[in-house]
Protein backbone atom coordinates (compact mmCIF):
# COMPACT_ATOMS: atom_id res chain seq x y z
CA UNK A 1 0.00 0.00 0.00
CA UNK A 2 2.57 2.32 1.23
CA UNK A 3 4.49 1.80 -2.51
CA UNK A 4 1.15 2.78 -4.09
CA UNK A 5 1.53 6.15 -2.82
CA UNK A 6 4.57 6.41 -3.32
CA UNK A 7 4.07 5.85 -7.06
CA UNK A 8 1.15 8.04 -7.33
CA UNK A 9 3.01 11.11 -5.40
CA UNK A 10 5.83 10.74 -7.96
CA UNK A 11 3.78 10.39 -11.04
CA UNK A 12 1.36 13.30 -10.21
CA UNK A 13 2.76 15.69 -7.39
CA UNK A 14 6.28 15.94 -8.64
CA UNK A 15 5.71 16.86 -12.22
CA UNK A 16 3.67 19.86 -10.65
CA UNK A 17 5.84 21.31 -8.34
CA UNK A 18 8.75 21.19 -11.32
CA UNK A 19 6.31 22.84 -13.31
CA UNK A 20 5.29 25.35 -10.84
CA UNK A 21 8.96 25.84 -9.87
CA UNK A 22 9.81 26.11 -13.49
CA UNK A 23 7.18 29.17 -13.75
CA UNK A 24 8.12 30.98 -11.05
CA UNK A 25 11.78 31.10 -12.35
CA UNK A 26 10.39 32.23 -15.63
CA UNK A 27 8.55 34.87 -14.05
CA UNK A 28 11.44 36.09 -12.38
CA UNK A 29 13.54 36.17 -15.39
CA UNK A 30 11.10 38.32 -16.98
CA UNK A 31 11.54 41.29 -14.51
CA UNK A 32 12.91 44.27 -15.80
CA UNK A 33 15.58 45.96 -14.28
CA UNK A 34 15.18 49.29 -12.83
CA UNK A 35 17.51 51.74 -14.42
CA UNK A 36 19.99 53.38 -11.97
CA UNK A 37 20.47 57.09 -12.11
CA UNK A 38 23.55 58.72 -10.44
CA UNK A 39 23.44 62.51 -9.51
CA UNK A 40 26.05 64.73 -9.02
CA UNK A 41 26.66 64.65 -5.47
CA UNK A 42 28.13 68.31 -4.85
CA UNK A 43 28.73 67.80 -0.69
CA UNK A 44 31.44 65.23 -2.17
CA UNK A 45 32.74 67.41 -4.64
CA UNK A 46 33.44 69.88 -1.98
CA UNK A 47 34.77 67.88 0.49
CA UNK A 48 36.99 66.34 -1.99
CA UNK A 49 38.47 68.33 -4.74
CA UNK A 50 37.97 72.05 -4.86
CA UNK A 51 39.12 72.59 -8.29
CA UNK A 52 35.90 70.40 -9.23
CA UNK A 53 33.02 72.49 -7.58
CA UNK A 54 30.94 74.46 -9.72
CA UNK A 55 31.15 78.18 -9.52
CA UNK A 56 28.35 80.21 -8.77
CA UNK A 57 28.00 81.92 -12.19
CA UNK A 58 28.29 78.61 -13.61
CA UNK A 59 25.45 77.47 -12.11
CA UNK A 60 21.64 77.65 -13.55
CA UNK A 61 19.96 81.09 -12.06
CA UNK A 62 16.92 78.53 -11.43
CA UNK A 63 19.17 76.51 -9.51
CA UNK A 64 21.31 78.88 -7.63
CA UNK A 65 17.35 81.17 -7.14
CA UNK A 66 13.71 80.31 -6.92
CA UNK A 67 12.01 80.46 -10.34
CA UNK A 68 8.40 81.46 -10.41
CA UNK A 69 5.99 82.47 -12.74
CA UNK A 70 8.03 85.52 -14.09
CA UNK A 71 9.75 86.38 -10.50
CA UNK A 72 12.90 85.55 -9.75
CA UNK A 73 14.29 85.41 -6.24
CA UNK A 74 18.27 85.64 -5.38
CA UNK A 75 18.70 86.27 -2.05
CA UNK A 76 21.70 85.64 0.13
CA UNK A 77 22.85 83.14 -2.28
CA UNK A 78 24.90 80.71 -1.50
CA UNK A 79 27.68 80.82 -2.61
CA UNK A 80 28.11 84.12 -2.58
CA UNK A 81 26.95 85.90 -5.83
CA UNK A 82 28.74 88.86 -6.58
CA UNK A 83 27.16 89.60 -10.36
CA UNK A 84 23.68 89.89 -11.74
CA UNK A 85 22.70 86.26 -12.76
CA UNK A 86 21.47 85.43 -16.09
CA UNK A 87 17.69 85.75 -16.05
CA UNK A 88 14.78 83.87 -18.12
CA UNK A 89 13.38 85.79 -20.76
CA UNK A 90 10.33 85.67 -19.28
CA UNK A 91 11.72 87.57 -16.18
CA UNK A 92 9.40 90.39 -15.08
CA UNK A 93 10.13 90.57 -10.98
CA UNK A 94 14.20 90.34 -9.92
CA UNK A 95 14.44 90.01 -6.29
CA UNK A 96 18.62 89.81 -5.34
CA UNK A 97 18.62 91.40 -2.05
CA UNK A 98 21.52 91.11 0.72
CA UNK A 99 23.96 89.17 -2.09
CA UNK A 100 27.77 90.98 -2.86
CA UNK A 101 27.08 92.13 -6.60
CA UNK A 102 29.56 95.25 -6.84
CA UNK A 103 28.81 96.26 -10.15
CA UNK A 104 26.05 96.57 -12.92
CA UNK A 105 27.17 96.57 -16.31
CA UNK A 106 24.87 97.04 -19.59
CA UNK A 107 24.68 93.86 -20.78
CA UNK A 108 23.23 92.13 -17.20
CA UNK A 109 19.88 93.55 -18.13
CA UNK A 110 20.14 93.52 -22.07
CA UNK A 111 17.33 92.54 -24.05
CA UNK A 112 14.59 92.26 -20.78
CA UNK A 113 11.89 94.17 -22.11
CA UNK A 114 9.88 92.46 -19.63
CA UNK A 115 11.41 93.28 -16.69
CA UNK A 116 8.49 95.48 -14.26
CA UNK A 117 10.67 95.63 -10.97
CA UNK A 118 14.46 95.24 -10.08
CA UNK A 119 15.51 95.02 -6.06
CA UNK A 120 18.97 95.23 -5.53
CA UNK A 121 19.26 96.36 -1.86
CA UNK A 122 22.12 95.06 0.66
CA UNK A 123 24.57 94.72 -1.90
CA UNK A 124 27.78 95.80 -2.64
CA UNK A 125 27.06 98.05 -5.74
CA UNK A 126 29.84 100.81 -5.95
CA UNK A 127 29.45 101.16 -10.07
CA UNK A 128 26.94 100.96 -12.45
CA UNK A 129 27.18 101.60 -16.26
CA UNK A 130 25.35 104.76 -17.32
CA UNK A 131 22.71 103.03 -19.87
CA UNK A 132 22.44 99.60 -17.15
CA UNK A 133 18.88 100.54 -17.05
CA UNK A 134 18.28 102.35 -19.79
CA UNK A 135 17.03 99.62 -22.41
CA UNK A 136 14.03 98.62 -19.72
CA UNK A 137 10.80 100.39 -21.22
CA UNK A 138 8.35 98.51 -18.65
CA UNK A 139 10.80 98.74 -15.27
CA UNK A 140 8.58 100.57 -12.87
CA UNK A 141 9.97 100.01 -9.40
CA UNK A 142 13.78 100.58 -8.61
CA UNK A 143 15.93 99.84 -5.27
CA UNK A 144 19.26 100.61 -5.30
CA UNK A 145 18.85 100.94 -1.09
CA UNK A 146 21.87 100.05 0.94
CA UNK A 147 24.54 99.82 -1.56
CA UNK A 148 27.81 102.11 -1.64
CA UNK A 149 27.02 104.02 -4.74
CA UNK A 150 28.17 107.55 -5.10
CA UNK A 151 26.55 108.60 -8.03
CA UNK A 152 23.47 107.74 -10.00
CA UNK A 153 23.07 106.74 -13.94
CA UNK A 154 20.12 107.51 -16.57
CA UNK A 155 16.65 105.81 -15.10
CA UNK A 156 14.27 104.67 -17.62
CA UNK A 157 11.75 106.65 -18.40
CA UNK A 158 8.54 104.61 -17.04
CA UNK A 159 9.47 104.48 -13.42
CA UNK A 160 6.97 105.03 -10.91
CA UNK A 161 9.37 104.78 -7.57
CA UNK A 162 13.42 104.75 -6.65
CA UNK A 163 14.77 103.66 -3.70
CA UNK A 164 18.19 104.99 -3.47
CA UNK A 165 18.70 105.28 0.73
CA UNK A 166 21.43 104.96 2.51
CA UNK A 167 24.04 104.75 0.17
CA UNK A 168 27.13 108.10 -0.17
CA UNK A 169 25.06 109.56 -3.27
CA UNK A 170 27.17 113.15 -3.16
CA UNK A 171 25.36 115.94 -5.22
CA UNK A 172 27.80 115.97 -8.17
CA UNK A 173 26.86 112.48 -8.68
CA UNK A 174 23.41 113.33 -9.27
CA UNK A 175 22.41 115.42 -12.54
CA UNK A 176 20.32 118.35 -11.19
CA UNK A 177 17.60 116.71 -13.76
CA UNK A 178 18.13 113.32 -12.89
CA UNK A 179 14.62 112.89 -12.24
CA UNK A 180 12.87 115.95 -14.02
CA UNK A 181 11.47 113.74 -16.63
CA UNK A 182 10.49 111.10 -14.90
CA UNK A 183 6.45 111.82 -15.57
CA UNK A 184 5.13 109.01 -13.93
CA UNK A 185 7.90 109.17 -10.73
CA UNK A 186 5.77 108.59 -7.91
CA UNK A 187 7.72 107.35 -4.78
CA UNK A 188 11.24 108.60 -4.65
CA UNK A 189 13.62 108.02 -1.48
CA UNK A 190 17.04 109.62 -1.31
CA UNK A 191 17.60 109.29 2.39
CA UNK A 192 20.71 108.89 4.62
CA UNK A 193 23.54 110.00 1.92
CA UNK A 194 25.53 112.88 1.48
CA UNK A 195 23.46 115.33 -0.96
CA UNK A 196 24.08 119.06 -0.08
CA UNK A 197 21.56 120.21 -2.45
CA UNK A 198 17.55 119.06 -3.80
CA UNK A 199 17.37 118.03 -7.03
CA UNK A 200 14.92 118.82 -9.80
CA UNK A 201 11.65 117.16 -8.65
CA UNK A 202 8.81 116.19 -11.12
CA UNK A 203 5.22 117.14 -10.66
CA UNK A 204 4.37 113.84 -10.50
CA UNK A 205 5.92 112.96 -6.77
CA UNK A 206 3.33 112.01 -4.20
CA UNK A 207 6.56 111.21 -1.33
CA UNK A 208 10.05 112.23 -1.00
CA UNK A 209 12.05 111.60 1.18
CA UNK A 210 15.78 113.50 1.43
CA UNK A 211 16.48 113.77 5.27
CA UNK A 212 19.95 112.95 6.68
CA UNK A 213 21.60 114.32 4.27
CA UNK A 214 24.05 117.39 4.36
CA UNK A 215 21.11 120.13 2.63
CA UNK A 216 22.05 123.47 3.32
CA UNK A 217 19.42 125.48 1.83
CA UNK A 218 16.60 125.54 -0.50
CA UNK A 219 14.71 128.01 -2.66
CA UNK A 220 10.87 128.85 -2.97
CA UNK A 221 11.58 126.78 -6.48
CA UNK A 222 12.49 123.37 -4.66
CA UNK A 223 9.09 122.58 -4.29
CA UNK A 224 6.65 125.28 -5.46
CA UNK A 225 6.70 127.92 -7.92
CA UNK A 226 8.04 131.35 -6.21
CA UNK A 227 6.21 133.59 -8.73
CA UNK A 228 2.76 131.88 -8.49
CA UNK A 229 1.13 132.35 -4.79
CA UNK A 230 -1.93 130.21 -6.24
CA UNK A 231 -0.16 127.48 -7.26
CA UNK A 232 -1.18 124.12 -5.53
CA UNK A 233 1.16 121.06 -5.20
CA UNK A 234 -1.97 118.52 -5.11
CA UNK A 235 0.10 114.90 -5.73
CA UNK A 236 2.69 115.94 -3.05
CA UNK A 237 1.71 114.36 0.96
CA UNK A 238 4.97 113.50 2.03
CA UNK A 239 8.21 115.59 2.45
CA UNK A 240 10.92 114.66 4.73
CA UNK A 241 14.18 116.88 5.18
CA UNK A 242 14.70 116.13 9.02
CA UNK A 243 19.03 115.25 9.92
CA UNK A 244 19.56 118.24 7.25
CA UNK A 245 21.89 121.32 8.56
CA UNK A 246 19.08 123.36 6.95
CA UNK A 247 17.27 125.67 9.00
CA UNK A 248 13.37 125.58 7.93
CA UNK A 249 12.44 128.59 9.27
CA UNK A 250 14.73 130.95 6.81
CA UNK A 251 12.65 129.54 4.13
CA UNK A 252 9.12 130.29 5.33
CA UNK A 253 7.81 130.47 1.14
CA UNK A 254 9.32 127.36 0.38
CA UNK A 255 6.29 125.02 1.55
CA UNK A 256 3.30 127.20 0.76
CA UNK A 257 2.46 124.88 -1.99
CA UNK A 258 2.11 121.59 -0.13
CA UNK A 259 -0.78 120.50 1.44
CA UNK A 260 1.06 119.78 4.69
CA UNK A 261 4.66 120.97 6.00
CA UNK A 262 8.44 118.37 6.22
CA UNK A 263 7.57 115.56 8.77
CA UNK A 264 10.40 115.42 10.79
CA UNK A 265 12.20 117.42 13.89
CA UNK A 266 13.82 120.34 12.82
CA UNK A 267 16.47 123.18 13.73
Amino acid sequence: MMQLKTLIFTSVMLPWILSSAAKDEYMEVRKPKKDIVSFPDYGMLQDSDPAVVPKVDELPTCLLCVCLSGSVYCEEVSPEMSTVPSLPKETAYLYARFNKITKIGNRDFADMATLRRIDLTGNLISEIDDGAFSKLPNLEELSLAENRLTKLPMLPNKLVSFNANFNRLKTQGVKATAFKKLTRLAYLYLGNNELTAVPQLPESLHVVHLHNNKILTITDETFCKGNNSYYIRTNMYEVRLDGNPIVLSMHPNSFICLQSLPLGRYN
